[in-house]
């Protein structure tokens, strides 16, 4: 607990007082965002706000997570230090958020709101989703435990294991099914991203349910328990810990990029959270829960599908006014920061909701509830 507490606390000091600094960075070589010319008319003034945000989140991330363990190795000798399990959610967040900061850098280069094309987008990410996979689920420790399983999970492990085909096939099913998780997650995070600190505050909430559940999981791993279910989670400590950071992170950050942002997070802190979101998915075996605990993502990504469904199929009529949803409430004469708070209320019950079904089924598989 001390070291989750000291990642946290490092992580939003370094964040809180490293971002302003960063913002005078990018304002002095005028790296400001550009705006969408189809978009609400309102976001014409946040034309040359400093962008690339996600740098500072990133940053402070991996400088509190690689501190607090400096530290915990001073002074507490006995601590297990680093894992494979919270390296690899680090290398999966910033192997995307780099993909992000290229996005950004051409973007600003180009002076217009383009990047990355569409493919070459594709290529990186999967280049760095198939390393993450493959590390995850090949390398074990030295007790023979790997980070990952290839069995589809939910709250853990379920029956349906990808490994059914085979080693060989089971691994290159288990490399496409964490680049499905990769590529939702990194395009849920991005589409949310759209109004000053939203996907910020969401983020917040959706990673400190992952702390909860990692914390939950290192009282309660197989070999640990006396009896009842336990969870084969490899390093849960240290994905707490990993967690911790990320919301120490981004509480930082949201102080500058709240409304008015005095900066955006960019594609380099959407794709960035986005592979962390599926790292800790794959890594925590709850991912098809990722669906509850993300759900506000999930909603904002579906009203995107839904939109371009129905445009297309209808021959150019539209369910929202535009998509994504946080846009459509904005035409309909919504201020920003009402629209803000109450997405923040929705993912905050999303998040609560998925904690509920998490402790419920173990509850369950206790033989009932606790009277």
């Amino acid at each position: 607990m001390i070291q989750i507490l000291m990642a946290a606390g490092l992580a939003l000091v370094l964040s809180l007082f490293g971002t302003p600094a960063f913002i005078k960075f990018l304002a002095r070589r005028g790296y400001g965002q550009f705006i969408r010319d189809d978009g609400p008319t309102s976001h014409h003034t946040k034309r040359g706000t400093p962008t690339m945000g996600g740098v500072a989140i990133l940053g402070s991330v991996v400088l509190a997570y690689g501190l607090t363990h400096l530290a915990s190795g001073l002074l507490w000798p006995s601590y297990g230090g680093m894992t494979l399990s919270g390296l690899s959610a680090l290398l999966l967040m910033l192997g995307m958020g780099l993909v992000g900061f290229i996005d950004d850098y051409k973007k600003i280069a180009k002076k217009q709101n383009l990047g990355l094309s569409p493919l070459g987008k594709i290529v990186l990410q999967g280049l760095i989703g198939t390393a993450f996979a493959l590390l995850v689920l090949l390398v074990p420790d030295p007790e023979g435990s790997t980070a990952a399983s290839s069995a589809i999970s939910f709250t853990r492990d379920t029956a349906l294991d990808l490994a059914f085909a085979g080693s060989v096939l089971g691994a290159l099913l288990f490399v496409v099914w964490v680049n499905l998780i990769a590529t939702a997650t990194t395009n849920a995070v991005n589409l949310t991203d759209g109004l000053d600190g939203l996907a910020t505050g969401a983020s917040i909430l959706v990673f400190s349910g992952y702390m909860l559940i990692a914390m939950w999981q290192n009282t309660h791993l197989c070999g640990t328990v006396a009896e009842g279910v336990c969870y084969e989670v490899r390093d849960a400590a240290d994905l707490a810990l990993t967690a911790s950071a990320l919301v120490g992170a981004l509480v930082g950050f949201l102080w500058w990029n709240t409304s008015p942002a005095k900066i955006f997070m960019g594609d380099t802190g959407s794709l960035g959270l986005g592979g962390a979101l599926a790292a800790f998915a794959v890594l925590t075996r709850t991912e098809l829960l990722l669906v509850l605990i993300a759900g506000l993502f999930v909603v904002i990504t579906v009203s995107v599908i839904l939109q371009v469904g129905y445009f297309k199929l209808s021959g150019g009529k539209r369910i929202f006014k535009m998509a994504p949803l946080q846009h459509h409430f904005e035409l309909k004469g919504w201020n920003e920061v009402t629209i803000v708070v109450r997405f923040w209320i929705i993912a905050g019950l999303f998040v609560a909701a998925a904690l509920g079904v998490f402790y419920g089924d173990w509850l369950l598989s206790h033989g009932g509830m606790i009277q």
